[in-house]
């Protein structure tokens, strides 16, 4: 039987936004297909009222096509030392190509407030409902940014090959899988 300890997200704030540049995990869910992306792009806060996570995912990602079918999503933290393989999986390989959740051997654990699953071997776990979607404007992102990150807007032709699309998150349940 899954476990859950709920906890307030503005609590754990910190620890959550510690987490997101060494790595934490986005799932999505769309008809019974389930993938979980590794991300190290993101933040937390508190918008219109409603604590939000934000998240960027490139165009060109499985999971951006899984959002916008489904707008919903968990983020999936890792508590201490956990499988790298997971890590090697989920942010090495597509969804499109591989079941990454087999794959990677994850435990899945149904979600309370949305239809996304959390991971067991992920436990701390927000679950968001998208509550806004921008597709990325490179122009206005400083050149410093841009020529490290975008190098595909420095090129004579006007792309968005793979520029991010943002996902405003409102976090609906927050608790630690056990």
């Amino acid at each position: 039987m899954v476990s859950r300890e709920r906890f307030d997200v503005f609590e754990r704030s910190g620890d959550i936004v510690s987490a997101i540049p060494k790595c934490v995990y986005i799932t999505t869910k769309a008809g019974d297909k389930v993938n979980t992306m590794a991300i190290e792009w993101g933040t937390m806060g508190n918008l219109w009222a409603k604590p939000v996570f934000v998240a960027y995912v490139r165009d060109s990602r499985f999971t951006r096509e899984m959002l916008d079918k489904n707008p919903e999503f968990t983020i999936n933290i890792p508590t201490g030392p956990y499988d790298k393989r997971i890590f090697k999986i989920c942010g090495g390989k597509s969804g499109r190509d591989i079941d990454k959740v087999s794959e990677a051997g994850l435990t899945l654990a149904d979600g309370q407030k949305v239809s996304v699953p959390g991971i067991m071997e992920l436990p701390i776990t927000l679950e968001c409902k998208v509550i806004y979607r921008q597709d990325q404007d490179v122009s206005l992102i400083p050149d410093s940014i841009k020529s490290r990150f975008y190098p595909h807007a420095d090129r004579d032709h006007d792309t968005d090959e793979d520029d991010h699309v943002t996902y405003v998150g409102e976090i609906v349940d927050a608790y630690i899988l056990s």
